[in-house]
């Protein structure tokens, strides 16, 4: 029994549907404008901590007697920071000749002179690609329509739509070069280093989204260079497999040279050689745009453009596909951010921000944590571009607070403020509104109060910026798993298949662990940095397949005294579909087979009966000194083993595939915790309200969060440094966010 400590408690609960009051001062006001750096924790401005607040404001929209009312409506709401695109097709209408002056739509160094004057920050994103409701995604017509070579084709040769354009195409390039070479002396002139307010430039815009969302991925011969020996796919393949026959063993094929490989259609396939070749042409594919975006910055820093640059995933989901670039340029220099809509139109999961929608926030914030970066969310909704359903107040309020409880150290509203379309520009409606919290014509709506809520707490609470969420167990992330579901679409001879294993840690482990309200972080599988740390329990969804570097840093880890909850099977084969059993063979070689002799299993973990599963495995051969945890009762087959191994940690195997359904998940996920030493610093009864704890040296901060449609009410206590702090009964709104100061 956990001993509760009778500590006097300061409890500073906030209902966050009230205002706070008079926040009227800059969240983390930038030093005199001192460039804008980042750690791998937050932003600074001149060595200090700062929490970026920015909020998108077109100038091309906005008219320009507002330019500077608006933006200090955004300063008084703690905002530090405007973004906006510089989109080609205003300022090279006719190609070759370029515009930046003159009507207000195209007065960009006006506006920046502007910002500059106010003291804030500017995000300048000159793409060449924007979206941004605009005619040809942001691109000018005539590079489309003059040269239809550079639309991006699906494998049958035919293109997506006309704005969807292959980003290597040499011809881009060049296009891409020369609206550089015009922009980018601006961009320099008025970069912070020079007097200027710009303080970060971004790449392209949610790459890859013009591709993925419109058909598939790009398959532009002239882009690929396919049938050429020296084209950008061959060359991929010789630098994978070095020789010709190595290829054909892989895929099976009897292809006479490199330049004669072609990528297979997009179908779901079940045989390990066909899904083999399309994982490496989606590899190609990632590694190529990666290529894309390194090419955009050596256009920038060819100018001499020395802030740093960014690049915004286009969602959670797409974040993975970004790993290479990532690894192409660091996170020293370069920021990778994502977007995060909850709802766009009514075709999306959600209307508000639903438990769905935080557990995959966690998610992604954590994926960019863990590479290095402040997470940061480069589209946080401000609004959207459908009127109905409505983004209002309280979804609002709810979303921003769920993020700042699950770590985002910066973000950029989308939009902060809306105005009319330039003439004949605009795909939506010639009134650029968004729901935006400042109106086309200066209104103010009732979510800008929210913002200011932001921006007071900030000013109010410094500490918070460098605030580090307390966890409690680890959960291993696969990025290869994370972009499956692009070659992986049936089962096939796989036990569990890599797009099953992401699935199942979303919508399996990680809802389970926070409807337990446990407080999970991540960790990079593909690193090996952590091994050391054997403080908390590892969970790993694994599929059967696993890179021999992963297989043997787990090995490391365990070897080291940590303990790790494997799930649904241990792996047997390495990334690429060949043989690997480092893993297996260190855990005593067992046989893991699929439970498929009874249509209806009766799965018991220990004193936990009859756990709803979407899948059961079980194992044979298991080490003889493991300890049985669970079994089927209809066959007797061991579903779950503990096994402790001499001089390192113990190891659970757990071989259930679950969707989060029920109490007893809750249950079987603590107990086998528990058995692997987890102290778990959150105890709340109510699983459908979900808690984080952040912490600055001396300051403690609770995150109540119910994301839910009806009212909930909780008790929670929390555990700091070994003492129980018992918080008390909690009452929640239905998408309501409240936090707890605990001294």
């Amino acid at each position: 029994m956990k001993k509760i400590f009778s500590i006097p408690v300061i409890l500073i609960t906030v209902a966050l549907f009230q205002g706070c009051s008079k926040p009227s001062e800059q969240a983390g006001k930038p030093s005199n404008r001192m460039p804008l750096e980042f750690t791998g924790e937050y932003f600074t401005s001149g060595g200090k901590p700062l929490y970026l607040i920015s909020g998108e404001f077109h100038y091309f929209r906005v008219p320009r007697s507002d330019w500077r009312s608006r933006m200090q409506l955004l300063k008084q709401a703690g905002g530090n920071c405007i973004a906006t695109y510089i989109p080609w097709l205003i300022h090279e209408p006719t190609e070759g000749r370029f515009t930046f002056t003159g009507a207000d739509m195209r007065d960009l160094e006006g506006f920046l002179k502007t910002a500059a004057e106010e003291g804030l920050y500017v995000i300048a994103r000159p793409g060449p690609y924007q979206y941004s409701e605009l005619l040809y995604d942001g691109l000018p017509q005539w590079l489309t329509e003059k040269y239809p070579q550079l639309r991006a084709k699906n494998i049958e040769g035919n293109d997506f739509r006309r704005a969807s354009l292959s980003y290597m195409h040499p011809l881009f390039l060049e296009k891409v070069e020369k609206w550089f070479d015009a922009v980018c002396p601006i961009i320099r002139k008025y970069t912070i280093l020079n007097g200027g307010p710009i303080a970060m430039v971004q790449l392209d815009n949610e790459v890859m989204g013009i591709h993925v969302w419109n058909g598939s991925l790009d398959y532009n011969p002239e882009t690929m260079g396919f049938g050429k020996e020296d084209g950008r796919y061959s060359s991929f393949l010789k630098n994978k497999y070095l020789t010709i026959d190595s290829v054909n063993n892989a895929y099976e094929t009897s292809f006479k040279n490199f330049a004669a490989v072609t990528p297979l259609p997009v179908i779901p396939y079940t045989s390990v050689s066909d899904i083999r070749r399309i994982k490496d042409y989606a590899d190609f594919y990632f590694d190529l745009h990666a290529g894309y975006l390194a090419k955009l910055a050596f256009m920038v820093r060819r100018h001499d453009i020395r802030v740093p640059l960014s690049h915004n995933s286009a969602n959670p989901d797409m974040n993975g596909m970004l790993k290479e670039t990532v690894e192409k340029l660091g996170n020293k220099k370069f920021l990778l951010g994502t977007d995060n809509y909850y709802t766009l139109d009514q075709t999306w999961r959600q209307n508000n921000p639903t438990p769905q929608y935080a557990a995959r926030t966690l998610l992604s914030l954590e994926m960019l944590r863990v590479w290095g970066y402040p997470p940061m969310v480069c589209e946080l909704p401000a609004g959207s571009l459908s009127s109905w359903p409505p983004v209002t107040a309280t979804d609002a309020r709810a979303c921003y607070w769920m993020h700042m409880a699950y770590g985002m150290k910066g973000f950029n509203l989308y939009i902060f403020t809306g105005g009319i379309n330039p003439p004949g520009l605009g795909t939506t409606t010639d009134l650029y509104d968004y729901g935006a919290p400042v109106g086309p014509a200066g209104e103010i709506r009732p979510h800008y109060a929210v913002i200011k809520e932001i921006g007071g707490f900030i000013r109010k609470n410094p500490w918070f910026i460098q605030a580090e969420r307390i966890n409690d167990c680890w959960i291993g992330l696969n990025y290869d798993y994370s972009r499956a579901y692009h070659y992986m679409f049936k089962r096939g001879n796989f036990l569990f298949n890599n797009a099953e294993a992401w699935n199942m840690m979303t919508t399996g482990a990680l809802t389970t662990a926070l409807c337990a309200n446990m407080s999970p972080a991540f960790l990079n599988l593909d690193s090996n940095n952590w091994t050391d740390d054997i403080s908390r329990p590892l969970i790993v969804v694994s599929s059967d397949c696993m890179s021999k570097k992963i297989q043997q840093t787990l090995i490391a880890f365990i070897k080291k005294g940590g303990n790790l909850m494997i799930t649904p099977v241990i792996p047997y084969l390495d990334e690429n579909f060949n043989p690997c059993t480092d893993l297996l063979e260190y855990l005593g070689n067992p046989v893991i087979r699929h439970l498929s002799q009874v249509a209806f299993p009766r799965i018991n973990v220990q004193q936990v009966k009859n756990i709803m599963s979407a899948d059961a495995f079980y194992a044979v051969n298991i080490p003889p000194d493991a300890m049985i945890l669970g079994k089927d009762d209809v066959t007797q087959n061991t579903i779950c083993y503990k096994y402790s191994i001499k001089n390192a940690g113990t190891v659970i195997f757990l071989g259930i595939n679950w969707l989060h359904a029920q109490q007893e998940h809750i249950n079987m996920l603590s107990y086998l915790l528990e058995e692997l030493g987890m102290d778990q610093r959150i105890i709340c009864d109510n699983p459908s309200v979900w808690t984080s704890l952040r912490v600055s040296g001396d300051k403690h901060i609770l995150f109540l969060m119910n994301l839910m449609s009806s009212p909930m009410e909780a008790t929670v206590d929390c555990k700091i440094e070994g003492k129980v702090f018992k918080t008390g009964i909690h009452k929640l709104n239905a998408m309501d966010v409240k936090y707890v100061l605990v001294k």
